[in-house]
């Protein structure tokens, strides 16, 4: 286990795995990626249905906004082991977060679940279930506690 992914999505349950995973690597020597992904949305084009899909003109100051959290995260973890904070953009965030990993020679995915449950659960998806589902590496979830 010599590199680990976070995946994030800022939000404060996705800091959940930290101190573990921070312990691990600490144990293992492992170097920790932390990895956001701002989900691009598409469309296509007005009056050409079959020209390529259109890209938010925003994406660009999203991914910056995110660059910027996610490596103030990355400082708040401290020194004791190696993090690299990584912003990508994806149509499909799980995908994105699996194909990285699998680009990446990543060992070992950490990520939280939000708990969502019944239509929300539905209607939301679960970010963290499509990872497990379809990763090629291990996967370690944590699931939200008893707030």
């Amino acid at each position: 286990m010599q590199h680990i992914l976070i995946a994030s999505d800022l939000s404060e349950e996705s800091l959940r795995p930290f101190d573990t995973v921070i312990r691990l690597a600490q144990q293992w020597g492992s170097r920790i990626t932390l990895l956001h992904v701002v989900q691009e949305l598409t469309s296509p084009p007005l009056g050409a249905p079959l020209m390529p899909p259109i890209t938010s003109p925003e994406l660009p100051e999203e991914l910056a906004r995110a660059r910027k959290a996610l490596t103030k995260l990355a400082d708040s973890l401290g020194g004791s082991v190696p993090v690299e904070a990584v912003v990508v953009s994806g149509s499909q965030v799980p995908l994105a977060i699996n194909e990285f990993a699998e680009e990446h020679g990543v060992d070992l995915i950490a990520i939280s679940t939000h708990g969502r449950t019944g239509w929300r659960h539905l209607a939301l998806g679960s970010v963290a279930e499509a990872v497990l589902r379809h990763s090629e590496v291990p996967v370690l979830s944590f699931p939200r506690g008893n707030e």
